[in-house]
């Protein structure tokens, strides 16, 4: 599984929602700040404004697609003016519906998805992401962006028989596909920081897409600094500044978010969890992972069960 699928798989957690909504001018509204949430928006037809955390009003337009990682407080308006009313869409937890608000003006039509993040395995890859991701619509750009949301405009408008499982398939497919048309749309590569840069460099790239393809793998500094083409001095210090950890620090991390995940995932005994994330001995595996989640993996998989 190559770095960003691994990713995205790992850190989702709970039921996604969506929503198309037809807003008739006069509207505004303020969707509160929810810490551990994710979120799209995307217009579908009209335009309207966006009102980030911070900075001016965002002109949308048909097509344009926000991605917000972080679940920080932000606004929708016909107008930049417009007084916004709060929003109550947190206390909904449909994975589809449609619904009209507004006035009887000019109609915006929005597609609005998000999902919860579980706190305890978020990935730093969405810390370095900003609190905005605007993606314009441009012409011929991201084909397959707009695919995606084609689809999921026309399953939550029209619900049929197994909407349930392509609305969550549509959603992870349109998660991937924010990310890799903001990764490209990036200037040059010098200007990247964190993991946007270590994804966008050629030699740590490699050496994080080995990681997480194998983590069982009985990786040294030196062998990962072989896949990256790099001395082992030289792959270490690059690895270091760029990822914000030394490269076997990060291979034992994501060892044990890895093994945290197949025990909430998996009925494998504890034993087997432990040998497929690269531990040797059931009892190492054991100490490492309560060093980490402060429990036990057989008491973290039953609390992790009715949880």
């Amino acid at each position: 599984m190559d770095v960003l699928s691994d990713v995205m798989a790992f850190v989702r957690c709970g039921r996604p929602v969506s929503a198309r909504v037809s807003w008739r001018a006069p509207w505004g509204v303020a969707f509160r700040s929810s810490p551990g949430s994710a979120g799209f928006q995307v217009v579908l037809r009209g335009s309207c404004w966006l009102l980030p955390p911070d900075g001016g009003p965002v002109p949308l337009s048909v097509g344009d697609v926000v991605f917000l990682p972080h679940g920080d407080r932000f606004g929708l308006a016909d107008d930049p003016s417009r007084p916004l009313a709060e929003s109550d869409c947190g206390a909904h937890s449909e994975l589809f519906t449609s619904a009209g608000l507004g006035g009887a003006g000019a109609e915006t039509v929005i597609l609005s998805c998000g999902y919860r993040l579980d706190l305890d395995r978020t990935h730093p890859i969405l810390g370095a992401l900003p609190p905005v991701i605007h993606l314009p619509a441009t012409l011929g750009s991201h084909p397959e962006l707009r695919a995606a949301v084609e689809l999921l405009a026309a399953e939550i408008e029209a619900p049929r028989p197994g909407t349930d499982t392509v609305v969550s398939s549509l959603l992870d497919m349109l998660q991937l596909y924010v990310l890799r048309a903001w990764f490209d749309t990036r200037d040059e590569p010098c200007t990247l920081s964190g993991w946007a840069a270590a994804l966008a460099d050629p030699a740590i790239g490699r050496a994080l897409d080995a990681l997480h393809r194998d983590p069982a793998r009985r990786w040294t500094v030196e062998s990962l600094g072989a896949h990256a083409g790099l001395s082992r001095a030289g792959f270490a210090r690059r690895f270091t500044a760029l990822v914000g950890q030394p490269p076997l620090a990060y291979l034992t991390w994501w060892r044990l978010m890895s093994a945290a995940r197949l025990l909430r995932e998996t009925d494998a005994p504890v034993a087997q969890v432990a040998g497929r994330v690269g531990y040797g001995s059931e009892f190492a595996f054991s100490n490492a992972f309560k060093r980490e989640f402060g429990v036990a993996p057989g008491r973290f998989r039953r609390q992790a069960a009715t949880s």
